[in-house]
């Protein structure tokens, strides 16, 4: 066995030189915790001014509706209850606002009415419960005023004398949508119907023609 070595400083065979690593040096900590920024505007340039903006008004919105299972609405703008529906409309004749009261499955209001606003003057004042009263009582009546005048108009009575007797006569209109008639009747003076005649709808009911019916033998 021989053992060669290297002379004048020479590396054993079989084995590569590396060159020393080098570390990168620690950024110094100032650099690293600040972010990096873009400037907004160049140097230099001046900076605009800001647009002033008007403050809006605040808006009101209505208050939430509240719905029951038997249909029972109760709103800032609708209130609909046994049967009626009280709702705050935008008044179509003039500026402003109006209430109607309707009857539930009907199209047509029963009422209408002018209807006031907030101080401010511009919302419409909210419904409440003793409004819905006070609107579907004045409602109601006008409907009990229409149903006196057609019945009124549907119906008359008028008592005659005539064979030494007193006779009550009455006419009952039938609006019939085709074919309206009227039904001509006479009662004696226990109220017992005598006689009774189909007519026209716009039969003439007066003291003189009951009173030529009842002598022309109901004819």
């Amino acid at each position: 066995m021989s053992f060669d070595f290297a002379l004048d400083g020479a590396l054993p065979p079989g084995r590569i030189a590396r060159a020393p690593r080098r570390r990168a040096a620690p950024a110094p900590a100032s650099e690293a915790a600040v972010p990096q920024q873009l400037p907004l505007a160049p140097s230099g340039a001046p900076a605009r001014p800001r647009a002033i903006v008007a403050p809006r008004t605040p808006f009101a919105a209505p208050a939430p509706v509240q719905a029951g299972a038997n249909g029972v609405t109760r709103d800032g703008r609708r209130w609909s209850e046994d049967g009626w529906t009280v709702r705050v409309v935008s008044n179509e004749d003039e500026d402003g606002w109006a209430v109607e009261a309707l009857r539930d499955g009907e199209s047509e209001p029963v009422l209408v009415a002018p209807w006031g606003t907030e101080r401010d003057g511009r919302p419409p004042r909210p419904l409440d419960r003793s409004a819905f009263n006070a609107l579907v009582k004045s409602a109601s009546e006008i409907l009990q005023q229409h149903r006196r005048q057609l019945q009124a108009r549907l119906h008359r009575r008028l008592t005659v004398s005539a064979r030494d007797a007193q006779w009550e006569v009455t006419l009952d209109i039938v609006p019939d949508e085709f074919e309206p008639y009227a039904l001509l009747a006479a009662f004696d003076e226990s109220g017992e119907r005598v006689a009774q005649e189909k007519v026209m709808a716009d039969f003439k009911l007066t003291p003189a023609a009951a009173r030529t019916w009842i002598e022309g033998d109901f004819r």
